[in-house]
């Protein structure tokens, strides 16, 4: 069975890209399972692809919450559990903070290596990345795109062609500054998704993977990434606007990269909250899971309880 690895940093778009691609298989016949692999307590990603569901789709996830080995036996024992369903493909969607060795090193490992093989590695990477990643920040961009077979731009047609090539400059100073050999150019994927084509899908299903030697950094061990989160908020949508607004406006809060997560209205329709800092998206949903998710580095918890604490039941942290 093929595993693909979707990976990206916070706020990239992997969501998104993995539906269009999703759709893409489904279409081509394929049985594919979902897999959403997250570091935090609550998973609201799987939320946001509830309406694949089908004969040729299923969903699943493993959530940490209690340190990297119990998530990584957890990640162990669902693939596991999964080895004799009869998937054509699993798609495997990380925290926007995940090291890409993790999914080869699990892999390597029995039963797994008998039932499953790496298939292709695709990087989500914003087109609108800044220069003033910090150092994490920069290593991640560096491990998440090191091994990629693929690497595809986000949201091009809201940068421009001169931003994009930058986003591809700053890959590259990533590259040299953890001594990693390769370098990108043209193979790159920058365009706008709605202009991909069939041929364009067919080639990124066999792109498969590289195995490049980087310096490694234990992100994990400095603490700099933290998620908050807020079950059951009682706001209105006047109110959720704002106050994610805010959050990305005030300096006291820490660096935010993104804001995820559903409100449930007071007529019963759910409010979604998609957002990174320079795209803030909100709509309205048939489902969702009343839970809103800050994710960011060196968050000030204080500061960002001032705007939702007063309106959850319950709130803590990772």
């Amino acid at each position: 069975m093929k595993i693909d690895l979707i990976t990206g940093f916070l706020g990239a778009g992997k969501t998104t890209w993995i539906r269009r691609y999703a759709e893409y298989l489904i279409g081509k016949g394929e049985k594919i399972c979902i897999l959403e692999n997250d570091y935090g307590a609550v998973n609201v990603d799987m939320m946001f692809l509830q309406d694949l569901l089908g004969d040729n789709c299923e969903l699943e996830m493993v959530i940490g919450g209690d340190g990297y080995e119990a998530h990584r036996r957890r990640f162990k024992t669902k693939l596991i559990s999964m080895a004799m369903t009869g998937y054509d493909r699993v798609l495997v969607e990380p925290s926007g903070i995940f090291d890409v060795d993790e999914f080869f090193d699990v892999l390597r490992e029995e039963p797994l290596d008998r039932w499953y093989e790496p298939g292709n590695v695709i990087a989500v990477i914003d087109a609108h990345s800044p220069d003033s990643l910090s150092e994490e920040s920069r290593y991640l961009l560096a491990s998440q795109i090191a091994n990629a077979g693929c690497v595809v731009l986000s949201k091009v047609q809201l940068a421009g062609r001169d931003e994009a090539q930058r986003t591809i400059a700053l890959m590259n100073e990533c590259m040299e500054k953890f001594h990693c050999s390769r370098r990108f150019g043209k193979e790159v994927l920058a365009v706008d998704w709605g202009q991909l084509t069939e041929q364009d899908f067919d080639e990124i299903t066999r792109c498969g993977y590289r195995l490049e030697d980087h310096i490694k950094y234990q992100v994990e061990q400095d603490n700099a990434y933290k998620s908050l989160f807020y079950f059951y908020l009682h706001m209105d949508e006047q109110e959720i606007r704002s106050a994610v607004k805010a959050l990305f406006a005030d300096p006291n809060c820490g660096n935010i990269h993104r804001i995820k997560g559903f409100v449930r209205m007071d007529d019963g329709a759910w409010f979604q909250i998609n957002a990174v800092r320079d795209k803030i998206e909100f709509s309205r949903s048939t489902s969702g899971q009343e839970a809103v998710i800050v994710i960011g580095e060196d968050l000030h918890k204080e500061a960002v309880d001032r705007y939702l604490v007063a309106h959850a039941v319950y709130h803590g942290e990772l």
